[in-house]
C-alpha cells in the first residue's frame, strides 16, 4: 500500500528499518552492556546500577535459572513494581533462553492464577510483599521455582539482610534473589541459539475487552518496535541542549508494555539512565526524586501528566533540559497538554500502541512543538488502514476501525488460535478495536473503542468527545463518560466527574456541556465522585463504571 504518511516524517527518520540487524534481543543487550559498561543504567530508592553491574547480575541469575533445569522456551513470570531487580530478572530470563511473562503485582489471587495457568509459567521472580497472593494459588499452577526479592536490597548484595527479614508469605522451597545471584556466579551460562522467531515475552492484555490474553511477542517483534522507537525519538532528543547522561523518567510500571519498551529497552539502547519510580502515587516522594536529576524524557499517561502539572512543588523543578514528553495509554486531553506545556515548556508528544503491537505503532513527530489532538503518524515499517464494518479500507476522513500491519505486531495470542484468527484480517492486519480517522497527511485521530461507543436515538456518541468538553471546565479534574440504558433513546450519556472545586454543581456543568455539544450528545446524567477507577498505568476504566451502573439498575 502507499505509505503516503512517510512524506511527513522528520528529516532523517527512515520509512523502513532493518529488523534483521540483530539476531535476538540478547545480542542487543550484550552490545549495550559492553558499550555503556561504566554508565549508570538505573537508579532507584537512592541506589544506582551500572550497565556493567546489570550485565554481571543478569548473567549470574540466568546461569542459576538454567541450573534449575529450566529448558529453552519455558516461561518465567516476573511480578514486581519498578525496582532494580526487575531489569536484572528480565535480562536474565531472556539470556537464559527463556520467556518473560510480565505480571501486574497488584493482581488478585484470581487474576494471578489465570495468568500463571494460561502462560504455563514454571518459575516466578516476585517481590515478597506479593508472596501471600502467590501462596493462595501456586498449588494449582505449574510453578516449581520461586525467587523471592526484598525491595530494600541491592541486587547482588549481602544475602544476610534478606535472611533477617520477617517473611510471612506462606510459601515453601523459595530461593532468595541474592542467594540465586550468589550461586549463579559460580556457574557458566549456556549460550542458546536464540533467533528472531523465538518467543521473548508474553504480554497480557488488560482484560478490558474480555478474558486476559497473552500477546506473543517474538524477539524480532520487540526489536522492530525498539529500533523504530529509537529512530523516531532521536530528532526530539536534539530539541534542547543537554548536560550529562540522557535520563528517562520511569514512573510507569516496567511490567506494562509502554514502559517496557519506551523506558526499559529504549533506555538500554540509548545508554540512558532510567529513574525508577516504584510508587507513582507517592507524588511528594516522586518529586523529591526528580529534583536530584536533570530530566530529559518523560513518558506518562494523561492522568499522571494532569496530577503533576497541577502540583505547585512539581512546577518548581528544573525543566530546562526536558526535551520529550511521551503521552500514551489513553487520550491526552488538550487542557492537560496545555497545562503541561505551560509548566514544563515541553509539549506532550502523543502516541498509540497496544500490547498486541509491542507498544507504540503511531506517534506525533518527536520534534513537534504543539498539541495536535491526534496520535500522530505510523512509525517506520508500520502500515495503518481504517476499515469499515465489512473489513474494507476507507479513504482519509472516514471513521473506521484502526488496523495495523508490520513487524511490530504480535505472532498471535498465546495458545488461542481462535482469538488470533478473529483479531486478524486475511492479509495480516491486526484489528485494534479502536475507531479512528486518518487525514490526508497520515495523522490519525482516535474517536473511541468500538465497545465504548454510545448509541443515542441511532446517533453515535463517542465518550472521548464528551470527556474532552468536560475537561475544559476549570473546576473539572477528571471525567469519564459511558452509555446507560434509556427508555426513550435506547442509551443516554452518563458523565462521572472528579471535581477540582467542590462548589461545582450539576447545573453548572450541564450548562457548560450544552454550550459545546449538540442535543443528543449532552450528558443526561452527571455524577460527582471522589475518584475514578483506573488500571495499573492510570487509564480510566469506563468498563468498571458501566458495570457498577448496571449492577445498580438490576437491584
Amino acid at each position: 500500500m502507499d505509505r503516503f504518511w512517510t512524506r511527513n516524517y522528520p528529516p532523517g527518520v527512515p520509512a523502513e528499518i532493518d529488523v534483521a540487524e540483530y539476531g535476538s534481543l540478547i545480542a542487543l543487550f550484550e552490545e549495550s552492556f559492553a558499550k555503556h559498561h561504566a554508565a549508570d543504567a538505573y537508579v532507584c530508592l537512592g541506589r544506582a546500577m551500572t550497565f556493567g553491574e546489570w550485565d554481571d547480575l543478569s548473567c549470574a541469575l540466568a546461569s542459576w535459572l538454567q541450573a534449575q533445569g529450566l529448558a529453552r522456551g519455558e516461561r518465567v513470570a516476573i511480578m514486581m513494581p519498578n525496582l532494580l531487580q526487575y531489569p536484572v530478572a528480565m535480562a536474565a530470563v531472556l539470556r537464559a533462553g527463556l520467556v518473560v511473562v510480565n505480571v501486574n503485582p497488584l493482581y488478585t489471587a484470581r487474576e494471578l492464577a489465570h495468568q500463571l495457568k494460561d502462560s504455563g509459567a514454571t518459575a516466578i521472580v516476585i517481590l515478597e510483599d506479593f508472596a501471600p497472593t502467590l501462596a493462595q494459588v501456586v498449588g494449582g499452577t505449574e510453578i516449581k521455582h520461586i525467587v523471592l526479592c526484598a525491595s530494600g536490597d541491592m541486587p547482588g548484595g549481602d544475602t544476610q539482610a534478606e535472611r533477617n527479614g520477617a517473611i510471612a508469605s506462606g510459601l515453601h522451597s523459595v530461593t532468595r534473589f541474592n542467594d540465586a545471584i550468589a550461586a549463579g556466579r559460580g556457574l557458566k551460562l549456556k549460550r542458546h541459539d536464540i533467533r528472531g522467531d523465538d518467543v521473548a515475552v508474553l504480554q497480557y492484555t488488560g482484560g478490558t475487552t474480555g478474558i486476559s490474553k497473552g500477546a506473543t511477542l517474538l524477539h524480532k517483534t520487540i526489536i522492530a518496535n525498539l529500533l523504530a522507537s529509537e529512530a523516531w525519538t532521536l530528532p526530539g532528543m536534539q530539541r534542547k541542549p543537554r548536560t550529562g547522561q540522557f535520563t528517562i523518567v520511569c514512573a510507569l510500571p516496567l511490567y506494562h508494555v509502554f514502559a517496557f519498551i519506551t523506558c526499559g529497552l529504549l533506555g538500554m539502547r540509548l545508554g540512558a539512565l532510567n529513574i525508577l519510580v516504584p510508587n507513582p502515587r507517592d507524588i511528594a516522594g516522586m518529586i523529591a526524586t526528580f529534583a536530584q536529576h536533570k530530566l530529559h524524557m518523560f513518558p506518562a499517561v494523561n492522568t499522571l501528566f494532569n496530577g503533576l502539572a497541577g502540583n505547585t512543588e512539581f512546577a518548581k523543578l528544573d525543566f530546562s533540559e526536558l526535551a520529550i514528553s511521551n503521552g500514551g495509554g489513553m487520550k491526552v486531553q488538550e487542557s492537560v497538554a496545555s497545562k503541561w506545556l505551560t509548566v514544563t515548556g515541553c509539549p506532550i508528544i502523543e502516541g498509540y500502541g497496544l500490547s498486541e503491537t509491542s507498544s507504540g505503532v503511531t506517534c506525533n513527530r518527536a520534534d513537534s512543538q504543539e498539541y495536535t489532538g491526534t496520535i500522530g503518524l505510523p512509525l517506520p515499517n508500520v502500515e495503518i488502514r481504517i476499515l469499515d464494518d465489512d473489513g474494507q479500507a476507507l479513504p482519509p476522513g472516514q471513521p473506521g476501525e484502526i488496523a495495523i500491519r508490520g513487524p511490530q505486531v504480535m505472532a498471535g495470542y498465546w495458545r488461542r488460535d481462535d482469538e488470533t484468527a478473529a483479531a486478524m484480517t486475511a492479509d495480516g492486519f491486526f484489528k485494534s478495536g479502536d475507531i479512528g480517522i486518518m487525514d490526508e497527511r497520515g495523522y490519525t485521530t482516535i474517536v473511541d473503542r468500538k465497545k465504548d461507543m454510545v448509541l443515542v436515538s441511532g446517533f453515535n456518541v463517542y465518550p472521548n468527545e464528551i470527556e474532552e468538553v468536560a475537561s475544559k471546565h476549570p473546576d473539572v479534574l477528571e471525567s469519564a463518560a459511558i452509555g446507560v440504558p434509556d427508555a426513550n433513546t435506547g442509551e443516554a450519556v452518563m458523565l462521572f466527574v472528579v471535581r477540582r472545586n467542590a462548589a461545582l454543581t450539576e447545573a453548572d456543568l450541564a450548562r457548560h456541556c450544552a454550550e459545546q455539544l449538540t442535543g443528543y450528545k449532552k450528558p443526561r446524567h452527571i455524577r460527582f465522585r471522589d475518584e475514578l477507577p483506573k488500571s495499573n498505568v492510570g487509564k480510566i476504566l469506563r468498563r468498571a463504571l458501566r458495570e457498577e451502573v448496571l449492577r445498580t439498575l438490576r437491584t
